[in-house]
């Protein structure tokens, strides 16, 4: 909702109503009418902004109403005021037939150009003048602008002479914003909205304290109490059911009212008018008008340096380890994995599956009948919450994580500090995957989740996450000595490994940021072994990546991969790669072949560099020169001090040789002095 002073919980500061229209279709004088109860018999062109009485209405909502201009000199203002509204009121003449032929041909256009998206309330004015003689049906000339122009809540004809209507023009407005229909109800299907529906079923499952599945008679009258602050008599509760229960058999069963009974319900209210039932339920649960959490439901925003990153905590990691057996209805034949109706019953209680939209969708490992085990979906949670951390809070809080929020997520401590300390505490790690186009990047995410291989360029960023299982101590040599081992050996600690494929036109707008590398823990540059223009420009990349490592203060372990092993690989290639790694101090290239399934354990080696932040860091022969003249630039400072501290150790030792030498001949010439008084006494 644009301008929407109320768009976070329906109250804000007061409602903005702008009332807008043709010249002379009774704009100013409904305005007076309403504020002043009196019909005015001189108005002035343009009203100044005029607040109504704040009993006037139950809901005790300030409301300011504007009055506009449609003269071409005053476009400019007329645009500000609009943009800023939170309801528009459009007015035509009843008299004038033209006039509200220009409501669909101008004014409602003109709001979609202007991008102003909040509830109209369309008004016929001077009702008066129309007469008998022009019988007419409101409900039917509307009804096709209406159907056209779907932000329009309602149509009411006035007549500010006669004192027609008149308050319940701008009491239509300040409902149309308090407790808008479009997010709740699709008014041509007749049914409530899926992101309504889904907050609703979490409402009821909060509500069902006993888990059974229906609400029993005192679990209605708490959640009667919590939101309306008044309880239900025995006889209400009896009238409610009955009422369902004649209309949806299965919404009432010997337990209390069920999901579809207690969506029946509210559904029954917003047909009948009376929206402020169920926004006011809502709005008790936390709700804004998106039907979204409200910002003080969830954490604050995350404080922290570029370089940090944010990983779920064991209390939420076990969280959701519980819940995916909840949901793996399955799990009674072994079936060990989420699929896509059960991973969608999950987050039937969210306004949306995130998981359904770019990155998440396939950027995780599927089994073999395409469902998501669960180290498939511990990995894209912890995609989620690096990427985006707070969604990842908020969407925990959908699915029913029911402590303290700031409790599910933890930021890591800086890399820049992990280099110092040679080690790091991350359990999520995020490698950049750079390289020129058709060199294996996207097969070498596609086998890290197991995903047959399939050549499409990458448009955008693409992510690929999997759990990786460091190797026990035996396991270690066998990886040293480049021995491929199982896929997922459960063996000693689990990390969880972010590829993230960097498409070669998006590297020069990556690097443009001043923090790019500072999300990164290891950057892999992969080039195709066959081809010497592939290495030309991934080594540019190399450069490129640590130049700005360098020159930032946030270098990253990188790490060359030789793609296309199968292919005669090219020798100059080999040689030339293989220098390079050794001139700039990081490991010899690293070839493998997708196509042979032969990876030299590529996915455990970015994990132990990960883990080393200190090692495998490229210098360039700019950084190594700037090192060298850093050391010589030291050696000479620490020259410099040696040698001042030499002066004046020896001007010190000089002073008290000379100051004893002094008080020794001092101490002889008294001695002279007195053998001299006492021989002349």
């Amino acid at each position: 909702m644009t301008g929407g002073a109320l768009a976070g919980d329906g109250a804000g500061n007061g409602v903005r109503i702008v009332v807008a229209g043709d010249a002379k279709t009774g704009k100013s004088s409904l305005i007076v009418t309403a504020a002043a109860e009196n019909f005015p018999t001189n108005v002035p062109p343009v009203l100044p902004p005029t607040r109504l009485p704040v009993d006037l209405y139950p809901e005790r909502v300030p409301v300011t109403i504007i009055d506009t201009s449609s003269s071409p000199e005053n476009r400019g203002r007329l645009v500000e005021d609009l943009t800023r509204a939170d309801a528009v009121i459009l007015t035509y003449a009843c008299d004038r037939p033209d006039t509200l032929d220009r409501l669909s041909a101008h004014w409602l256009p003109e709001l979609h150009r202007l991008e102003v998206k909040v509830p109209v309330v369309v008004v016929g004015c001077m009702l008066d003048k129309r007469g008998d003689q022009q019988p007419v049906s409101l409900e039917q000339v509307m009804s096709p602008i209406m159907q056209q122009f779907r932000e329009i809540e309602t149509c009411i004809e006035c007549s500010a002479l006669n004192h027609i209507q008149i308050p319940e023009v701008f009491y239509y407005a300040q409902k149309a914003v308090l407790h808008p229909t479009a997010p709740l109800f699709d008014q041509e299907q007749q049914v409530l909205k899926p992101r309504c529906v889904r907050a609703l079923k979490r409402i009821f499952i909060l509500c069902d304290h006993d888990r059974d599945g229906s609400l029993s008679d005192a679990e209605l009258n708490e959640f009667q109490v919590k939101c309306f602050n008044a309880p239900l008599q025995a006889s209400e509760i009896v009238g409610v059911k009955r009422v369902v229960q004649e209309k949806l058999r299965e919404g009432v069963d010997d337990r209390g009212l069920t999901l579809s009974g207690f969506l029946f319900l509210h559904a029954l209210f917003i047909e009948k008018g009376r929206l402020e039932t169920t926004w006011t339920v809502l709005r008790k649960f936390g709700y804004n008008n998106e039907i979204r959490l409200r910002d003080d439901q969830l954490p604050p925003p995350i404080k922290r340096y570029p370089d940090q990153s944010v990983e779920l905590t064991t209390e939420a990691t076990e969280f959701l380890r519980k819940t995916f057996l909840t949901y793996d209805v399955d799990c009674v034949r072994k079936d060990g994995a989420l699929r896509s109706h059960e991973v969608e019953d999950l987050f039937s209680t969210a306004p949306e599956n995130p998981w359904n939209e770019a990155p998440y969708v396939d950027a995780a490992e599927k089994t073999a009948l395409e469902g998501l085990s669960l180290d498939g979906f511990l990995s894209l949670w912890a995609l989620m919450t690096l990427l985006d951390p707070i969604r990842s809070v908020e969407t925990l809080i959908y699915i029913g994580y029911g402590i303290d929020p700031s409790s599910a997520f933890r930021v890591t401590r800086r890399r820049r500090l992990d280099r110092k300390k040679q080690q790091t505490e991350r359990n999520v790690y995020q490698c950049f995957v750079f390289g020129p186009k058709e060199t294996g990047k996207s097969a070498l995410l596609n086998a890290f989740i197991g995903r047959p291989e399939e050549y499409a360029p990458t448009i955008g960023n693409r992510y690929a996450v999997n759990v990786i299982y460091q190797p026990s101590v035996s396991a270690h040599v066998r990886l040293l000595a480049n021995v491929d081992m199982p896929k997922h050996s459960k063996g000693g600690l689990k990390k969880t490994l972010v590829l993230r494929e960097i498409h070669e036109e998006g590297v020069k707008e990556l690097l443009a940021k001043k923090d790019a590398l500072a999300a990164c823990d290891v950057a892999v540059f992969v080039h195709d072994s066959s081809r010497e223009p592939s290495w030309e420009k991934a080594m540019e990349m190399l450069v490129e990546v640590a130049s700005q490592g360098e020159a930032t203060g946030y270098e990253v372990p990188c790490l060359i991969v030789a793609a296309k092993d199968s292919l005669d690989p090219h020798l100059s290639v080999i040689q030339d790669s293989t220098r390079v790694s050794q001139d700039m101090g990081i490991e010899a290239p690293i070839p493998l072949s997708t196509k042979l399934g032969d990876f030299s354990n590529i996915f455990d080696r970015v994990v132990r560099a990960a883990e080393h932040p200190h090692l495998s860091i490229p210098e360039t022969s700019a950084g190594k020169s700037r090192k060298q003249y850093h050391r010589l630039l030291n050696r000479s400072l620490m020259f410099i001090s040696v040698h001042a501290l030499f002066e004046v150790t020896m001007g010190f030792s000089i002073r008290r040789a000379v100051g004893a030498a002094v008080a020794v001949v001092g101490l002889g010439v008294y001695r002279v002095y007195s053998a001299r008084r006492n021989s002349s006494s």
